[in-house]
């Protein structure tokens, strides 16, 4: 059907109470959501553990292998509290964008049907950053696997054969790897839920499993040829620490994709919800923990921005693990390409969402973006994500800095400043919504603008005077 965005909704917003319990329980021809009172109500269809396994993967990515270099530039007492301490702030901006969605058509949320709500000259600008975000993101897991894969294949193959004998040169060529990888994922990205990614995410999260269980098994039993352990303290502020805290206020960054499950989760009241968010995030600050400190106390102050690549590759044990990040890194892609298509299709919609043909197959609907996306447009959109990422990362190298500035403007805004702008606007005249909360929401947005400012001045810096020593971002 026909969804309407606009006076009509922020009106209602303005009306209406944000309180936990009531959405669940509306009726179909709630004027909140905009819906007509004959509207066929949509359904969730994803499950607990698929939802916590898609939002924990889509936390945990590359920058967990920077979290020991963190520890190490503030020493183990400040570097385990700044990370429970960003781990507990990304949960908070995810709550407020979950106490949003219920605002928002019904199982359509989105940011830019929430910003539809609150500012709705600034929605497009706002998908338009996230997009910008997304695909940035994903092309990043793009070069990292370019760069990974030939050291993972020479490893393995030493290992296998004799450490005499060279693999092939194609073996060794990283753009055979990537066209190689792109073709793997290209049917992944094309799937339209989410949902359809949990089992991508499993063997994602048994790749976190095999990282994690190198980190402690080479702390209790080093292996040959390891660098030796350097210094270490509980607590030793270096000014290393300006550029590792930003790797671990983004190390949280999940809300690209907390609409979608939010819209897919079964029977997603409030409590089921958070119990998705706090399970995610909760172990992602349990795995970070656990490699920083275990990184940290093997090397000490040796210690460098990618731990997988502190182990030497004399063992297939070591190998495989490498093998594991690709492998994480590889599922993690089409959990970026999903919300960055989701966002250009509200873009391209610019407010005018599309009514599904009489007949059509259910299944061939998007239910859970923010608008009926047809076959074509889904296809077009796709193609056009993967064509343009995959040029970009078969010709550059690496785009570090670049990276770090969509990351210290695009992360920040889509997981601080907008969740709690959003809930402030929605419930500062709400009497169901405790004044402490509202203002907790607006504190969030005022730390995003420090984190905003503070990273974007950082990274200026290190254009006009750059340094020897780089951190991975």
């Amino acid at each position: 059907m026909v969804q309407s965005y606009g006076a009509a909704n922020t009106a209602a917003a303005d009306t209406s109470t944000i309180s936990e319990d009531r959405v669940v329980e509306e009726s179909e021809g709630s004027a909140l959501l905009g819906r007509d009172a004959v509207a066929k109500p949509r359904e969730g269809h994803a499950s607990m553990i698929s939802s916590v396994s898609n939002l924990a993967n889509t936390i945990i990515g590359s920058g967990m292998l920077t979290f020991p270099l963190a520890m190490a530039s503030a020493g183990i007492i400040p570097g385990v509290i700044t990370c429970i301490f960003s781990g507990t702030v990304g949960a908070f901006g995810l709550y407020l964008l979950t106490r949003c969605a219920r605002l928002a058509p019904h199982r359509r949320s989105s940011f830019f049907a929430i910003a539809e709500l609150t500012f709705p000259q600034a929605a497009i600008f706002f998908d338009a950053a996230i997009a910008t975000k997304c695909f940035g993101v994903s092309v990043s897991y793009l070069i990292i696997i370019k760069s990974l894969m030939p050291n993972v294949v020479g490893s393995i193959y030493h290992d296998l054969t004799s450490p005499d004998t060279n693999p092939p040169d194609w073996a060794m060529s990283s753009h055979v790897w990537i066209t190689l990888i792109m073709l793997l994922l290209v049917p992944l990205s094309f799937l339209r839920r989410l949902d359809s990614l949990r089992h991508t995410s499993y063997i994602a999260m048994f790749s976190v499993v095999y990282l994690v269980t190198i980190v402690i098994t080479c702390y209790i039993r080093p292996p040959d040829g390891i660098e030796p352990r350097g210094e270490i303290h509980l607590i030793h502020f270096t000014p290393s620490f300006v550029a590792t805290f930003p790797v671990q206020v983004f190390a949280f960054t999940c809300a690209q994709n907390i609409f979608p499950i939010f819209n897919e989760l079964q029977t997603n009241s409030q409590k089921r919800i958070n119990m998705v968010i706090g399970t995610s995030i909760g172990g992602a600050v349990v795995t970070y923990e656990i490699i920083a400190v275990f990184g940290y106390l093997t090397f000490g102050s040796n210690v460098g921005a990618n731990i997988i690549a502190m182990y030497p590759p004399t063992s297939l044990f070591i190998a495989v693990g490498q093998l594991a990040i690709v492998i994480l890194i590889m599922f993690s892609y089409p959990l970026q390409v999903q919300p960055c298509r989701n966002c250009l299709d509200k873009i391209f919609h610019v407010g005018a969402v599309t009514k599904p043909a009489l007949g059509d197959d259910e299944e061939d609907i998007d239910e859970h973006a923010g608008g009926d996306t047809t076959t074509f447009k889904h296809a077009v959109l796709t193609a056009a994500i993967i064509f343009f990422g995959f040029i970009i990362a078969y010709n550059v190298d690496d785009l570090q800095m670049v990276l770090s500035f969509v990351g210290s403007t695009g992360s920040t805004t889509i997981s601080f400043i907008l969740p709690g702008l959003f809930f402030w606007k929605l419930s500062k005249d709400d009497p169901t919504v405790s004044r402490a909360l509202n203002k907790s929401a607006l504190a969030l947005t005022v730390y995003g603008c420090c984190v905003f400012v503070f990273c974007l001045g950082y990274n200026i810096h290190q254009v006009v005077f750059p340094q020897s020593t780089e951190v991975a971002h």
